[in-house]
């Protein structure tokens, strides 16, 4: 008990907060260097301040969905690797899945779990969690400037086929997401369970929230579909949970 209590008081101290709160603002200056220059930018394309202030505004209206989702599975990761390290790491990566399964990873190679860390078992956790996505980082560094090579070599110099092939790749990003909701933990076929339902009516209501204010020239239901396709299927697979 005394080594959990150590561990927890080292998880949560005032220097692990000082640590956290520096990554977090690299990320705040970022979001605000970006936002400045792509205001630059509209302003060089002509594109007018309307159409400017309606992107910013359905920007930040799909952003509360997840931001609340993440918010809310953040208090599992709290309870085992305390809030600096949580705060942190969900402001870079912001997937609770994954932070759980490193910091998992990690407390196994010192022999315990994440119910029972020690400040060991706890600092080998972070250094998984961190570690294991500098893959995707640096991947960005190095690349992120050659993918218009990419998207010429794919598209074979049409233009046109450029919107096409990104909305294809968005698609299957976001459909290797999903699929996850449609297997259970011990990977069997679980088309039943809240997650699917969940997933299976948050996709059919925004489909037809996004036709519906397509057709009638609806912009605020346009803005608002997302965040309320993903509440309206939350909320059904919670209520189909406590049904089974």
């Amino acid at each position: 008990m005394k080594e959990s209590t150590n561990y927890l008081e080292l998880a949560n101290s005032p220097l692990m907060w000082l640590a956290a709160a520096v990554a977090v603002g690299v990320v705040v200056v970022q979001s605000v260097v970006f936002f400045r220059k792509s205001l630059k930018a509209a302003k060089e394309l002509e594109i007018s301040k309307e159409q400017v202030n309606m992107a910013i505004k359905s920007s930040a209206i799909a952003s509360i969905g997840p931001a609340i989702v993440i918010l809310v599975t953040m208090i599992s990761l709290i309870v085992s690797m305390g809030a600096p390290v949580s705060w942190m790491r969900l402001s870079f990566i912001g997937s609770v899945n994954y932070e759980a399964m490193a910091a998992g990873f990690g407390a196994q190679a010192m022999g315990t779990t994440l119910e029972n860390l020690d400040p060991v078992a706890f600092a080998c956790g972070v250094w998984v969690m961190i570690c294991g996505s500098l893959g995707w980082l640096i991947f960005t560094l190095l690349f992120t400037d050659k993918m218009h090579k990419v998207n010429h070599l794919m598209s074979k110099g049409n233009a046109k086929m450029v919107p096409i092939i990104s909305a294809g790749a968005m698609l299957g990003a976001f459909a290797n997401l999903a699929s996850g909701n449609f297997f259970s933990a011990e990977g069997s076929f679980a088309f039943g369970g809240a997650p699917a339902i969940a997933t299976i009516i948050g996709c059919i209501l925004m489909m037809i929230l996004s036709k519906l204010a397509k057709d009638k020239q609806i912009n605020w239901l346009r803005e608002w579909a997302f965040a309320i396709s993903m509440f309206t299927g939350m909320f059904i697979g919670y209520l189909w949970s406590t049904m089974a």
